[in-house]
């Protein structure tokens, strides 16, 4: 299931950030817009000269179909504005870098590092002090020597002294913690991979999936949890399931791909069945736990009124979810 993360999560970021690239185009062509109201007359007719020297057969035809509507001639300023194309993996790795960063083994491995540096820094002042302190004893570093030289050194040796012991305490206790596991739903194929997209979907679907059984599991009109007729742990377990079902075989898509890559052109035919087929698996299984969260949704929008038919279809979806998941397995 997807992971409720307590700390910063930029996901939202992400997924805004996505929306905006794609309206990319939109936004260029509104752009060349505007600019060209401001150009003088003869640049415009430049342009439109240009335009037509270009695609005079494309002009040809268009006479043929009619003159532009009005709606048309003021959205492209009297010429035809190429959309310009933009290339949207860059998109995708910026946002799996920022998933990666934000991890919890790499939030993990950050805090180790951060400490191991602390108590560097901590020790080599504190080292320092005591020269200083050894200096001023003997009246080096100042016109006072004994007690009175070695005071500041002495005091400084305290306070960097114990800074160095607490970040080495807290660096033995990261060292000793089990850095918490990768989070599944985060770690997506690359790019240009076939799974990506269903994996990018089965994120989404589990993320509504966990929100709708526990919306099934709270109390409804003062009656207890688990009192709505079917057992909401159990399509719970057989989600996860098949989740980790689904990124298995969506792990499996990935190797056959790099293999085909980097096989000679005359193996790669063999590979890209493999990959097809194993695409529509994918698809398939998507289906099926999209048919679990559309019965968990119909279940929460007839709790109110304890309605059998949303709770048998629930049940229903959770047992055939369940057998997919089987099959899912024994094919990753």
């Amino acid at each position: 299931m997807a992971r409720k993360s307590g700390g910063r999560d930029f996901s939202e970021l992400t997924a805004k950030l996505g929306k905006h690239v794609e309206r990319l185009p939109d936004y260029a062509q509104k752009a060349q817009e505007k600019v060209q109201k401001y150009l003088p007359p003869e640049q415009q007719r430049a342009s439109g000269d240009g335009d037509r020297t270009s695609g005079s057969s494309g002009s040809a035809d268009r006479r043929d179909e009619g003159p532009p509507s009005r709606a048309d001639g003021n959205r492209t300023g009297g010429s035809s504005v190429p959309r310009p194309k933009v290339d949207l993996t860059v998109v995708s790795d910026v946002r799996d870098k920022i998933a990666a960063w934000n991890s919890p083994e790499a939030k993990h491995a950050r805090r180790v590092r951060w400490t191991r540096r602390a108590v560097t820094l901590w020790t080599v002042l504190s080292l320092l002090a005591v020269l200083w302190a050894v200096a001023g004893y003997f009246g080096i570093m100042g016109s006072y020597d004994g007690i009175e030289g070695a005071l500041t050194g002495a005091v400084g040796t305290v306070v960097f002294g114990t800074l160095a012991v607490s970040s080495g305490t807290k660096l033995r206790r990261l060292r000793r913690a089990e850095p918490p596991p990768p989070d599944p739903a985060s770690t997506l194929p690359s790019a240009g991979s076939a799974a990506r997209e269903p994996m990018e979907k089965l994120a989404d679907s589990e993320q509504t999936l966990t929100d709708l059984l526990d919306q099934l599991a709270a109390p409804q009109h003062g009656a207890p949890s688990g009192a709505a007729g079917f057992d909401v742990e159990d399509a719970r377990a057989t989600a996860t399931d098949a989740s980790a079902a689904l990124r298995g075989l969506a792990a499996r898509l990935e190797s056959i791909e790099r293999a085909r890559d980097a096989a000679p052109a005359r193996e790669r035919g063999g590979l890209d069945s493999a990959v097809t087929a194993l695409r529509e698996q994918l698809d398939e299984g998507l289906e099926g736990y999209g048919t679990l969260v559309a019965a968990a949704g119909r279940a929460v929008a007839a709790s109110s009124d304890g309605a059998t038919p949303a709770k048998d279809a629930l049940t229903d979806a959770t047992d055939r979810l369940a057998g997919l998941a089987v099959a899912l397995r024994e094919l990753s």
